[in-house]
């Protein structure tokens, strides 16, 4: 049994929701300090690619938290697009849709994907 609550939302929520070669999963991981981003192709078990805040590109910008999860958010997106994908299903991982992950979200918009 999980212990932990937003585990819990995690696996409710993934069960509703999985990613394509076409329309692939945005996940966002999020811990105290970092915020990352990956695109998963569910139907063949594989990470397309990732954008983190320890990404050398990001963290010598030296921004704050939420400044940081935006910048991945645009990153993710320029990544994806350069590998030509538009829209991608956004998993918040169990996390509520508010300050970094949210930030990641319109980030990821911001650079041009559709969510």
């Amino acid at each position: 049994m999980i212990e932990n609550r937003r585990e819990r939302r995690h696996l409710h929520i993934r069960q509703k929701m999985a990613g394509s070669a076409a329309k692939p999963r945005l996940c966002v991981a999020r811990s105290n300090r970092n915020v990352s981003a990956q695109l998963v192709d569910d139907a063949s078990g594989r990470v397309i690619t990732g954008v983190s805040s320890l990404t050398p590109a990001v963290a010598e910008m030296k921004l704050k938290r939420i400044a940081a999860a935006k910048e991945v958010g645009k990153r993710i997106a320029e990544k994806a697009k350069s590998l030509g994908i538009q829209t991608v299903v956004f998993d918040r991982a169990g996390f509520r849709y508010h300050g970094r992950v949210k930030a990641v979200a319109e980030g990821a918009r911001e650079g041009g994907l559709k969510l």
